[in-house]
């Protein structure tokens, strides 16, 4: 019997804009980009160059240490560019979509009748292994490594999230199948994440083990549902992967061809009505944002959730693991009196404002700082929204000690971004929490692989 596990610890930023649950019609991208800055800990090389005709589902550059993995173009078309920045370290691959290239066909499979081995073969040559992640880390999953379990959590409760329950109908199939491929790559089981209290589209798939969770963010975390139910510790390998990327692998086995098709959501409050639109993976969020957007210069639009997503400019491709694109006003201007102003137009965690007074009330927040960065003190605030056994602001202050004994001790195992993105945003201190961690991280990995 499923069992459901209650967090309390958290925080549920209340933002206008959510997209309603309407399927709209988005314009065709004219070019796509994968960005290999997606994948942290990546170093890439290309497979092609500028002018060379691709078809969907052929590499544009692998992994230099694991040559076999592969990251492919998600549309036929012919490589249009390739941006670099520093050092020529490549930041984009761009390709011009063309309808009369086609697809590359891997051939239908059933992945029941199947070993791991091939499971793993097809994924590979098709391109999808990307979109398998491992914990502790959260960078690619490694070829030689059998994940203790695989786990997907099937909602998200970030600001502004997209509802997977909208988005996986009619798609119920393909993630089954999806979820088939995964039981063969894993010692253990496949854990779905639901949320409870409500009867979710994935409640019936087979082959997984059902746990419900209920709280404020981040219970939709799949990094905190890892935690409540089989935690990491020093030795362990998971491995998770988001849902709308699990039916696009299922999409492989019953078709035979990659098609990178996704549900993506477009909100906030500078979205005129925000709604859902299918797109392709990497497509440009010109195409995607055109014509649905207030009239206000002073726009930030953000591939992902305003927590952890990627700051992109119009012509900025959507990231590779996003299902939800927010636009949000900039903030460009001065506050007089600062936090000092009582307030009750703007949310806080805190009852230092008047928002307070009014639970159910959403609101328009800005990228502005509201401050400048601090002395970085215990306050009791990181603690109050990481439903985690784990001391935050210690594991931080490890992180930046560069004590490699204490970040073990301390959970550095257990985390990603994502898992301790509100410790930022509730910062006093304006610490960049996430991008800390990430340099813990890969001290983690430099030093112990």
């Amino acid at each position: 019997m499923s069992k459901t596990i209650k967090l309390r610890k958290g925080l549920n930023i209340r933002m206008k804009g959510q997209a309603e649950p309407v399927l709209e019609a988005a314009r065709d991208s004219e070019i796509y980009a994968l960005m290999p800055t997606d994948f942290p800990g990546l170093t890439p090389r290309l497979s092609v160059e500028p002018g060379q005709v691709v078809k969907a589902g052929e590499s544009l550059f692998y992994d230099k240490y694991n040559p076999e993995v592969l990251f492919v173009s998600p549309v036929g078309g012919t490589v249009a560019t390739v941006n670099r920045g520093e050092r020529r370290k490549i930041l984009e691959v761009q390709v011009k979509a063309d309808q009369n290239v086609g697809a590359v066909d891997f051939g239908k499979a059933d992945p029941l009748a199947m070993d791991a081995a091939r499971v793993k073969e097809l994924l590979l040559k098709a391109g999808l292994w990307p979109f398998i992640k491992r914990r502790p880390y959260g960078t690619l999953a490694r070829l030689n490594e059998t994940p203790r379990n695989i786990f997907i959590s099937c909602f998200d409760t970030a600001p502004l999230a997209p509802d997977y329950q909208f988005i996986l109908k009619g798609q119920e199939s393909a993630f089954q199948t999806g979820i088939n491929a995964l039981s063969r790559l894993t010692s253990g089981k496949v854990h779905l994440g639901l949320p409870a209290g409500s009867d979710h589209i994935c409640s019936k798939m087979q082959n997984a083990e059902i746990t419900f969770y209920s709280g404020p963010h981040p219970a939709g975390n799949v990094g905190v549902q890892i935690h409540h139910t089989d935690p990491i510790g020093k030795g362990d390998v998971v491995w998770t992967i988001n849902p709308q990327d699990l039916v696009i692998i299922g999409r492989l086995f019953e078709t035979g061809k990659a098609d990178f098709s996704k549900i993506v959501a477009l909100a906030g409050s500078e979205v005129k009505k925000p709604a859902y639109c299918k797109i392709k993976l990497g497509a440009q969020l010109l195409s995607f944002v055109r014509g649905k957007l207030r009239d206000n210069p002073d726009q930030r639009i953000i591939s992902g959730n305003v927590l952890t997503g990627r700051k992109a400019p119009g012509d900025g491709f959507l990231g590779f693991y996003d299902s939800l694109v927010t636009v949000i006003p900039e903030g460009n201007y001065y506050e007089f009196m600062g936090w000092a102003m009582p307030r009750a137009n703007q949310f806080s965690m805190s009852h230092a404002y008047f928002s307070w007074l009014t639970p159910r009330r959403t609101y328009s927040p800005d990228a502005n700082l509201h401050g400048e960065k601090r002395a970085f003190v215990m306050t009791g605030q990181y603690e109050k929204v990481v439903p985690m056994d784990i001391l935050p602001v210690q594991l931080i202050k490890s992180i930046l000690a560069e004590d490699i004994d204490k970040m073990e001790k301390l959970g550095i195992y257990e985390v990603v971004e994502e898992d301790l993105a509100l410790c930022e945003y509730v910062c006093t201190s304006k610490m960049e929490v996430q991008d800390i961690l990430r340099k813990g991280i890969n001290l983690m990995i430099k030093e112990l692989g």
